[in-house]
């Protein structure tokens, strides 16, 4: 429960930030003149800065203990958002809303993410999809909480108002996490003679295996296109005639199915095999957003509406559990005692991936041949990037799903 709050608070109000991406877009003042991967570097530093300093936050989180670390997490977090409500630049945005939110984020949410899987075995798939779905969930409530915020006391006290309430959420939630007794145990052994700020190193023979190697070429491909469509929806339903109120409610309803999704599908994977369904969900999210995203671009707008409400629905689902099954996959992978240095290794090569996926998608939004950034024809090339990149991704999965087969014990279906 401890985690899975932390999620909903931290990683729920950073995949809501399509209400600011769009309302920013709006606006002058601050954001005069900023094109959309301008302004979408603000969502993407958080969210990339949430898993780049991922080896630094699991290792303290070790050392110190879960708790520190999550209080820490959270002054920063409600910091980084009073802050923003006082900027008056796009780079005060970026280096509060953006840089500050995700160093906050991070030490909320790889404690999380990295104590919850040594407390499950069996169902370790589904617990991990409990956990991870409060992205969702805490998407679902936050993105028409903020619109409406927004809407009566402005995005300034929306932004102090949540700064306040996150505090509260993140530091509650971090004073109940604690590490199962005997990774804690681990943990005390690995300390000695080691300095308590620096990460660990991954164990090398690990790290340069085939095995190693596929999974983070898939989880970088992934990782550098997962958030545009997440970002760009409210922006996207605008421009195929959707209104504000409309686009919040799909930034709801993305992560609500999300959060569905990443339950079901963590059940179905202690069934089925969690590599199988990694490969399943990363294969979906591909030929949905080349299927249906793209086409969606360039055909009639009822045509493009309801192309688009099936893609938002089917990628949600398929996409955010790549993500709740990213952890338990490392866990079968490399063994529970290589897991927290290696998750942490590989989370950080996911937040590289992203912050130089997402702005590319945005530039491509901004350099299209349309007029109007505002056009459904503008995300067309965004659209063929996502796929493409999530095909390579699929690429990967594969890769390990055949690599995994030389693992001591393994078996097609669990």
């Amino acid at each position: 429960m401890s985690s899975f709050t932390l999620t909903l608070t931290a990683c729920g109000l950073n995949f809501a930030f399509g209400v600011y991406q769009e309302l920013y877009e709006s606006l002058d003042g601050p954001f005069a003149g900023a094109n959309p991967a301008q302004i979408d570097l603000i969502g993407t530093l958080a969210v990339s800065l949430m898993t780049i300093g991922a080896p630094y936050a699991s290792a303290w989180t070790k050392s110190y203990s879960p708790k520190t670390i999550t209080l820490v997490g959270a002054a920063i977090f409600a910091l980084a958002n009073l802050l923003a409500s006082f900027g008056q630049r796009l780079w005060h945005f970026i280096l509060t809303q953006g840089l500050l939110l995700g160093c906050g984020t991070c030490l909320a949410y790889i404690p999380a993410v990295t104590i919850a899987p040594g407390w499950f075995q069996e169902r370790r798939g589904l617990a991990m999809g409990i956990v991870l779905s409060g992205t969702g969930v805490g998407g679902t409530i936050w993105a028409p909480l903020l619109r409406s915020l927004n809407a009566s006391i402005g995005f300034r006290n929306t932004l102090r108002f949540t700064a306040g309430l996150s505090f509260l959420l993140i530091s509650g939630s971090g004073w109940a996490l604690k590490w199962h007794p005997a990774m804690e145990a681990r943990n005390r052994v690995e300390a000695l003679g080691r300095s308590r700020l620096r990460p660990p190193l991954a164990n090398w023979q690990v790290v340069r295996s085939r095995t190693f190697a596929a999974q983070a070429i898939g989880a970088a491909f992934q990782a550098a296109v997962y958030y545009v469509p997440v970002y760009f929806i409210s922006t996207y339903a605008r421009s195929l005639g959707f209104s504000s109120t409309a686009g919040a409610n799909f930034i709801a309803l993305s992560n609500g199915t999300s959060a569905g999704g990443k339950v079901l599908v963590g059940y179905i994977a202690d069934r089925y095999g969690r590599l199988n369904l990694l490969l399943v969900c990363t294969l979906s999210s591909a030929v949905t957003t080349l299927g249906l995203w793209s086409p969606s671009t360039v055909t009639s707008t009822n045509t493009s509406m309801s192309l688009f409400i099936a893609y938002l629905v089917l990628y949600s689902v398929t996409a955010g559990a790549y993500v709740s099954l990213f952890p338990t996959v490392l866990a079968e992978l490399f063994g529970v005692q290589n897991f927290t240095s290696v998750n942490g290794l590989l989370y950080m090569i996911r937040g590289f991936a992203t912050l130089l996926g997402t702005p590319s998608a945005g530039a491509l939004i901004r350099n299209s041949s349309v007029n109007d950034v505002h056009s459904k024809s503008a995300f067309k090339s965004p659209s063929l990037l996502v796929g493409c990149l999530l095909t390579s991704a699929t690429l990967g999965c594969i890769w390990v799903r055949l690599e995994a087969m030389h693992l001591p014990g393994h078996r097609w279906i669990k």
